[in-house]
């Protein structure tokens, strides 16, 4: 399977099995676009007729493009067969090493998101805060759970969870104690919202997170408009300045802004602009996933312009770049040169088998996004995963589970796309979510253009190793 698209200029011609990319020109992409469909001699009339004229293209110019494709086809470079579909993994005995846990230490929020997935932190039960013991346990838990694997990853998420910023810390001071008695690898993320940030969680986080996603919509009159304090007022004042100072004394350590765009912010460029100019330059933004009936949802009629947005974004990227002033784009960032490997590439994020969600009170969940939902409750950090059938069910979550992935050229880009989108969007986990599927295509066919550009300016990924995936360690 290819996939073929114009972008900024540059032709490009993905070869889907083997993950190779070519950019091309308009003869070698017309060539390639008839090939599989044509014999050689109808092909040569065609882009004869075609620019024969025009281009000053002959016969054997033609005949040499045909046959540098066919030489790509028998190094499985172009049209290279699918040899995943049927025994690449057998899912159902896929591992259960768990390797990540989102723990939920607090279910209540200082901020009233109208578009908040969680139930403005509730995740639609009662406010509730995790105790240590909870946390220490959930430490436990991982580790029991892990396997072989050394590199395990918690977030601490909410609601808000510098509302319970004492439990943070005591969890954390305990995993730093145990994780070297049972050769772990503790890599911790914060998700804030900003709110309660002071010298001492920067000087913690600093210390002792490995990444910090910080939640921020862009200009002041987008954020403010959906993202109010529990008075009624913007938060945008209270928390830029702190975000500011975060990043600041950040040093160079990971971090997101991470957005939400909604029908009300589709020129959401604007909006990563306005970050860049407060001096972020790490940056994520997210189309907001909500009942079709909101005022703010994302419509059919937005697509267009959204294409736009990413198209603009993508050339903004690599202005930027040129000009020595590069900032990163979460939906952009690719490796097309050394991974990720093709277990990560079919399998996803491993919701409900590598990775869960603990309730404050210990309830296991797939993800963020299936708390409180009974039917998706996996057990506890006590007695571990005893609704195995839920776990199974996530088994089968990956490229080559849902029937409309069969010949969308992005599969093993998307994994099969987020089973929380397709359970909300279908009612099944195997489903998909059509429209998230839209945009994602998009992003692909931008970040796949924004990596030919680096290579077209003598720049080469960076080479990655197991060691920075952790999908198997």
């Amino acid at each position: 399977m290819i996939h073929q698209y114009k972008l900024n200029g540059y032709n490009i011609v993905l070869d889907v099995f083997s993950g190779s990319v070519h950019c091309v020109d308009d003869v070698a992409y017309d060539i390639i676009e008839m090939y599989e469909n044509n014999d050689r001699d109808f092909i040569v009339r065609e882009i004869l007729k075609k620019y024969g004229d025009t281009e000053g293209v002959n016969e054997n110019e033609i005949n040499e493009c045909i046959d540098d494709i066919e030489t790509l086809k028998r190094e499985h470079k172009l049209f290279t067969e699918d040899v995943y579909e049927d025994k690449a993994f057998d899912f159902k005995n896929r591992s259960t090493a768990i390797k990540a846990l989102c723990l939920h230490v607090s279910h209540t929020c200082n901020l009233n998101c109208e578009y908040c997935f969680a139930a403005q932190g509730k995740y639609n039960g009662e406010r509730a805060v995790m105790s240590a013991e909870v946390g220490r346990r959930a430490i436990d838990f991982l580790i029991e759970n892990s396997e072989g694997r050394r590199n395990l990853e918690v977030d601490f998420f909410g609601g808000e969870p510098l509302m319970n910023f004492e439990v943070v810390k005591e969890t954390v001071a305990y995993a730093r104690g145990i994780e070297k008695k049972f050769d772990k690898n503790f890599r911790f993320t914060l998700t804030t919202n900003g709110m309660l940030i002071d010298d001492e969680v920067i000087e913690f986080a600093n210390r002792e997170c490995h990444n910090v996603v910080l939640s921020l919509d862009g200009r002041k009159e987008v954020h403010d408009a959906l993202r109010k304090t529990v008075n009624g007022k913007g938060s945008y004042d209270i928390i830029v300045p702190k975000f500011r100072e975060f990043v600041k004394r950040r040093g160079g350590k990971n971090y997101y802004m991470r957005g939400t765009f909604t029908h009300n912010n589709t020129d959401f460029t604007n909006d990563i602009f306005h970050m860049l100019d407060l001096g972020f330059n790490e940056l994520s933004m997210e189309p907001v996933v909500c009942d079709p009936s909101d005022s703010y949802a994302l419509t059919e009629e937005d697509l267009p312009v959204l294409f736009e947005q990413y198209e603009i974004l993508a050339q903004k990227m690599i202005e930027r770049r040129r000009q020595g002033k590069p900032f990163t784009f979460y939906h952009y960032m690719l490796d097309l040169g050394h991974g990720p490997c093709i277990y990560k590439r079919i399998a996803g994020c491993g919701s409900g088998t590598e990775y869960m969600a603990v309730t404050p009170w210990g309830e296991l969940y797939p993800c963020h996004q299936f708390v409180g939902d009974p039917k998706y409750s996996l057990g506890d950090i006590w007695k571990g995963v005893t609704n195995t059938r839920v776990r199974d069910e996530f088994k089968l979550c990956n490229a080559y589970a849902r029937s409309e992935c069969k010949d969308c050229w992005a599969k093993l880009y998307c994994s099969g796309g987020c089973a929380a989108n397709a359970y909300h969007a279908t009612g099944s986990v195997t489903g998909t979510y059509e429209y998230g599927c839209k945009l994602f295509r998009k992003r692909i066919e931008c970040a796949v253009m924004t990596k030919v550009s680096e290579y077209e300016d003598g720049l080469e990924d960076s080479r990655k190793t197991c060691e920075d995936c952790d999908s198997c360690i």
